[in-house]
């Protein structure tokens, strides 16, 4: 998608900083951090949000899931814990329609969130 930001970054026309990149996934730290550890996992395909489900098929999820805990051990978010948060919608707060998981720790997180 020519004006998406994470595409932008998946094809590095936008400069980040990537701790994990696959085939078919790439986890690169948030620019605004909200937790010491704040990256974010997204498919290299183009999917609006996790309402595209019909884009998202098992093998696709499996490897996302495979890297967000493959980084999550990586940076021992194991030890203190850690969240994964999707979110849908401007109301949500998803600001880039680009389906991504933020993975949060290093910090006590509260609940209920928001």
């Amino acid at each position: 998608m020519e004006d998406c930001l994470f595409c932008k970054i998946i094809n590095k026309e936008i400069k980040s900083d990537i701790v994990f990149e696959n085939d078919s996934v790439l986890i690169f730290k948030d620019i605004s951090p909200q937790a010491p550890v704040h990256l974010l996992a997204v498919p290299k395909e183009h999917i609006d949000s996790i309402l595209e489900v019909e884009k998202l098929d098992s093998g696709l999820l499996k490897e996302l899931i495979d890297a967000v805990s493959r980084i999550a051990l990586e940076n021992e978010l194991d030890k203190d814990g850690f969240r994964i948060v999707i979110n849908t919608g401007i109301g949500a707060g998803q600001s880039v329609n680009h389906l991504h998981f933020h993975i949060l720790g290093k910090r006590k997180l509260s609940w209920p969130p928001g």
